[in-house]
């Protein structure tokens, strides 16, 4: 899995690719999704045992299930696809990376069911992407939104739902959260340090032969890295000296 072109077998199915935009988007919906929180305590409680890497594979995981189920509707795809790829690459080394700007003067509106649902995504990944960038204690809970509608658009939701459940077991054994949710600062000022945690590549999520080892995280991210057109993408930047 060296590259996003390769589509993974359980995107495919769920009917993802190809299938007719008939899930439903309503103002309840799109308010649902922007503010989620509240509603959603376990989910979060569930997302908050992940720490911040294994949180970003997720992420990126997440925005792939999104990205394929979009393909062919709108033209925003190719942006997502270098979103994606940057995700990856944060984890291996977030300093050659660039922030992923995204509407930051909110001028997009979240109706239309492929571009707004696209908006909440991208703008659930900018929110991600600002928390893992500052250190954020509470950068899990940015995740609930992405993972309500990875699952809201999905046309085969038992399939999202054996895959997403098994994923979080996964996480939780190979990526546990060093620090409890009942012991944070609420008011987020505290800093986080991820830098020494183990990285985590696009096939512990996608390929089901794949044996979970450090050094075989560390290989497969340097495979999907070599094989970027790193020049084509506007939120890496490789000139930067790794830290």
């Amino acid at each position: 899995m060296r590259n996003l072109n390769n589509v993974p077998k359980i995107i495919m199915e769920s009917k993802s690719i190809g299938h007719p935009i008939d899930y439903k988007w309503t103002k309840r919906k799109i308010n649902e999704l922007l503010d989620p929180s509240e509603e959603n305590i376990n989910l979060e409680d569930t997302l908050m045992q992940i720490n911040h890497k294994g949180s970003i594979g997720l992420t990126a995981a997440l925005l792939e299930w999104i990205y394929w189920r979009f393909t062919g509707y709108t033209q925003a795809t190719t942006d997502t696809q270098k979103r994606i790829e940057a995700l990856w690459c944060s984890i291996n080394n977030r300093e050659q990376t660039n922030p992923l700007l995204f509407d930051t003067d909110f001028e997009i509106s979240a109706s239309g069911s492929v571009n707004g649902a696209l908006w909440i995504a991208l703008m659930n990944v900018r929110m991600i992407d600002v928390r893992y960038r500052k250190g954020s204690y509470f950068l899990q809970s940015e995740l609930i939104g992405l993972v309500l509608l990875a699952r809201h658009i999905t046309p085969k939701k038992k399939k999202f739902d054996k895959w997403f459940s098994q994923t979080i077991i996964n996480l939780i054994h190979s990526h546990p959260n060093p620090y409890k949710n009942d012991e944070l600062d609420q008011s987020d000022e505290a800093v986080y340090d991820s830098s020494n945690e183990p990285v985590i590549s696009r096939e512990f999520f996608f390929d089901a032969e794949f044996k979970y080892t450090v050094e075989a995280a560390e290989n497969s991210i340097h495979n999907f890295i070599d094989n970027l057109n790193i020049k084509a993408n506007p939120f890496l930047d490789f000139s930067k000296k790794a830290s």
